[in-house]
């Protein structure tokens, strides 16, 4: 019996790297060189911040993420006794309204009560500029402890032309001349 386990636990072994190999060397083609995506994509700009009682800010990250409708982007914040996941993932439905899904997982480690999961998912209608705030530990709290502020502004994708291309000349040949 002993050897049927040892060849199961190998052959499960076996598919898991297959798996870990496979994400770890698969790669996504960035959005805005795929056709057809480009005009679809927007931009997530996200401003993370560690608040004390006092809203004295303690620690800050700012991001852009570039995505399309439907496909998430996913932060995730490790503390000394507090990890945040979130996944924010926006739409944009045919009728041009526009709404983001934000989810959030949340462990912390309590001296008192061990570790403790709380997991928050709601739909927010936005539009383009429109700035929301998250609060994966919940609203600020006066009782001493930090809060986390996860603040949100969903954007167009607008390409900026890189300056060599706006300072070509009509009479240089480009790289497509058939000029011999």
């Amino acid at each position: 019996m002993s050897a049927l386990t040892t060849n199961r636990d190998i052959g499960f072994l076996g598919i898991f790297m297959y798996l870990v190999s496979f994400s770890i060397f698969s790669q996504e083609a960035p959005l805005t060189e795929l056709p057809g995506l480009k005009e679809r994509a927007v931009v997530l700009d996200i401003i993370a911040r560690v608040l004390e009682v006092n809203n004295t800010e303690t620690w800050t990250s700012e991001n852009s993420k570039i995505t399309i409708p439907g496909r998430p982007v996913t932060i995730k914040l490790v503390g000394q006794n507090v990890v945040v996941l979130a996944q924010f993932t926006p739409y944009i439905r045919d009728d041009g309204r526009k709404f983001l899904v934000a989810q959030g997982q949340v462990w912390i480690d309590t001296d008192d009560k061990g570790i403790k999961y709380q997991s928050t998912m709601q739909t927010i209608p936005l539009e383009y500029g429109e700035r929301l705030f998250f609060f994966p530990l919940g609203p600020k709290t006066k009782d001493g402890k930090s809060s986390i502020e996860i603040q949100l502004e969903l954007k167009p994708y607008v390409k900026i032309p890189a300056p060599e291309e706006n300072n070509k000349s009509e009479d240089q040949p480009s790289g497509d001349s058939t000029q011999k």
